[in-house]
C-alpha cells in the first residue's frame, strides 16, 4: 500500500503571514514572555532608593515609576513609592485613597509625622506599598523654606522607617514633582540612586543639564553617595526614525546608564492609570507591560554585575529579549 501523503497548501498568501511585520513582532512579544516566566519569584538584592526625576513634563517619570514598583514586586521584592508630586499621579495608580483628610507626604515633611503612620498598602500586591501625596503638598516648598534641615526632612523620616516599621522594604522608588525645588531636593537627598525617564521624542535632553547640575550640587553638598545609575528610554516608537535617532543621542551621551530596554508607545499603558491600575495589573501580558517587567530586571541584573560577577547576590536571571536586542 502507497503512504499516505498530505497536499500542503501552495497559496502564497497563507506562507506569506508568518513573515509579515505583525507576525514577527507577536512571535518577539511571545519569546519575551517565556523568557520573564524563566525567572525566579524572589529578590535577594541590596536594599536601594532611587528617586525618579525629569523637571520637563511628559516623559512617562509617575507612569515609569508605578509600573517599575509594580514589575519590582512581581519579581518578590517588597517595595514602597513615595508620592512627592502633589498631583498625586502615582497615588491615583496603585488605587491609594489620597484627599485632602488622609495622612500624607505632606505630614511627614512639615509636621515630622513618623513615615508608617501615612504609609498605605496598594491593593495591586501585597508586596506594593505607597506614601501618598495630597493638595497640601503644593504648598510645602513655601512652608520648607523656614524649617529646620529642610533639605534632609524626608531623609530623616525615610531612614527611621527603613530601620524599624519598613525593615522589610527592598526597594523604594521616589515619584518627583516635574520641577527643581525643595520638594525634588528632599528626594535627592534621600535616595542612592538618580533614574531618569527620557522620552523618544524632539528635545529629549532639553533641561537634563540642569538636572544634572543640581544632581552635582546635592553630591557636593548634601548626599556625596548620590550617583546617576539609570536613564530609561520611554515612549519608543520603532516605525520612527525619530526615536531611534534619540534613543542613539542619548546612549552616546550616557552610555552606561540607558538600559537596553526601552518602554514603547502603548494604549494600554495610557489607558490603565484610569483604571486605578499599573499596567502590570491592568493587562500584565501587553507589550508595555513586558517592557516594565524587562526593565525591573535589567536593573536588578546591572547592580549584580557591577558589585561582583562572579556572585549569586540577588536576583539570578536568564537573559531578556530585550538585552539582547538593544535598539
Amino acid at each position: 500500500m502507497g503512504a499516505f501523503h498530505v497536499k500542503h497548501d501552495e497559496d502564497p498568501a497563507t506562507d506569506s503571514f508568518y513573515d509579515t511585520p505583525l507576525a514577527r513582532e507577536l512571535a518577539d512579544l511571545t519569546a519575551r514572555r517565556r523568557a520573564l516566566e524563566a525567572i525566579p519569584l524572589q529578590y535577594e538584592g541590596r536594599r536601594r532608593v532611587f528617586t525618579v526625576s525629569n523637571q520637563k513634563g511628559g516623559v512617562g517619570k509617575t507612569t515609569s515609576t508605578v509600573n517599575l514598583a509594580a514589575a519590582f514586586a512581581h519579581m518578590g521584592a517588597t517595595v514602597l513609592v513615595v508620592d512627592l508630586d502633589p498631583q498625586g499621579n502615582a497615588s491615583t495608580a496603585l488605587s491609594i485613597p489620597h484627599n485632602a483628610e488622609t495622612p500624607s507626604v505632606y505630614d511627614v515633611l512639615v509636621d515630622e509625622r513618623p513615615l508608617f503612620e501615612v504609609v498605605q498598602h496598594s491593593p495591586e500586591s501585597p508586596r506594593l506599598f505607597c506614601a501618598p501625596s495630597t493638595i497640601h503638598l503644593a504648598g510645602a516648598e513655601i512652608e520648607l523654606v523656614s524649617l529646620v534641615a529642610r533639605e534632609r526632612r524626608l531623609r530623616t523620616a525615610l531612614e527611621k522607617y527603613l530601620s524599624t516599621e519598613g525593615a522589610d522594604i527592598d526597594i523604594v522608588l521616589v515619584d518627583c514633582p516635574p520641577s527643581l525645588g525643595l520638594l525634588t531636593i528632599n528626594a535627592f537627598t534621600a535616595a542612592d540612586e538618580v533614574l531618569i525617564p527620557i522620552q523618544c521624542e524632539y528635545y529629549a535632553l532639553e533641561g537634563l543639564s540642569q538636572l544634572m547640575g543640581t544632581v552635582s550640587m546635592i553630591q557636593k553638598h548634601l548626599n556625596p553617595t548620590l550617583s546617576l545609575s539609570t536613564i530609561l528610554l520611554t515612549m519608543y516608537d520603532g516605525r520612527t526614525r525619530l526615536s531611534q535617532q534619540v534613543a542613539d543621542e542619548v546612549r552616546a551621551h550616557f552610555p552606561d546608564q540607558v538600559l537596553a530596554t526601552v518602554i514603547p508607545r502603548s494604549v494600554r499603558i495610557s489607558e490603565a492609570p484610569s483604571f486605578g491600575q499599573t499596567v502590570i495589573a491592568y493587562d500584565g501580558q501587553s507589550v508595555g507591560a513586558v517592557a516594565y517587567r524587562e526593565a525591573a530586571v535589567e536593573i536588578v541584573r546591572r547592580d549584580e554585575h557591577r558589585d561582583d560577577e562572579n556572585t549569586d547576590a540577588g536576583l539570578s536571571a536568564p537573559t531578556t529579549e530585550a538585552e539582547e536586542r538593544e535598539p
